[in-house]
């Protein structure tokens, strides 16, 4: 069965003049001519294009193209395994290409999407992505950080400032109550402390009371976040952290 050139060129997706030109250079000739001298392309001739075609993809030129395919010491099998070895490797710098672009599209989620102005704006001299870093070193994999990541995505400016809001009235009530001596496991205290909880699970992720105590112990352990809730006044670190414990008890009676 042979084919004509405009038959091939629909199968191969090229034009019929770039399979005339390839004809004109020695790249493809055809193996047949019909009566009226037009080209007819056999299966042999089909499967030299596709051959053509392929290394064509892969950026070799024409000429580069014509020395593999003609090599007199190359069998098919020769061209199949290099052509193997050319899709994998291909494949393997393309994988890493998309992995590059995925982990920079990750990293545009993960960041808040406010202009410089409008972080000032909402956070003050405040750096909200300060321990983002070390927040994904350590969280990273799991479901709740994932999920922190997804929501945090899609929130606009005026969702910034609502959050920071509820943050600073939140501060301001809770070093009130500790400036009062109202104790940590009162009824104040732990009403506060699980408005704390609430916040976490309502803007970011789903906090249950077991792990609400390791935040709690968290913010006295670590001299950073002690240093945050400590500057709020002395020892709202220690107190909020008794508040999160008590709270926690209290709701599993």
């Amino acid at each position: 069965m042979s084919y004509s050139v405009g038959q091939v060129a629909g199968f191969a997706g090229v034009t019929v003049r770039t399979l005339h030109h390839y004809d004109e250079i020695g790249l493809l000739v055809p193996s047949g001519r019909n009566h009226a001298g037009h080209r007819r392309y056999g299966e042999a001739d089909l499967d030299r294009l596709q051959q053509i075609l392929f290394y064509r993809e892969l950026g070799f030129p024409l000429d580069e193209v014509q020395t593999l395919l003609d090599e007199p010491t190359t069998d098919p099998r020769t061209h199949l395994r290099r052509q193997h070895e050319v899709l994998t490797a291909r494949i393997e710098k393309l994988q890493k290409m998309a992995d590059a672009v995925e982990h920079a599209m990750e990293a545009q989620k993960m960041g808040i999407q406010l202009t410089p102005e409008e972080r000032f704006e909402v956070f003050g001299d405040k750096d909200p992505e300060q321990y983002r870093e070390e927040a994904e070193e350590r969280w990273g994999g799991t479901e709740a950080y994932a999920e922190s990541q997804r929501r945090a995505a899609s929130y606009t400016k005026e969702d910034w400032k609502r959050l920071q809001a509820e943050v600073d009235d939140w501060s301001a009530r809770y070093a009130a109550l500790v400036a009062a001596g109202e104790p940590a496991d009162g009824e104040q205290a732990t009403d506060l402390a699980e408005e704390h909880r609430a916040h976490t699970s309502r803007w970011f992720f789903d906090v249950s009371y077991e792990m609400h105590v390791c935040f709690g112990d968290m913010y006295v352990a670590d001299e950073r976040f002690k240093a945050f809730y400590d500057s709020m006044g002395e020892g709202v670190a220690e107190h909020l952290r008794d508040a999160i414990h008590a709270n926690a008890a209290r709701r599993a009676q």
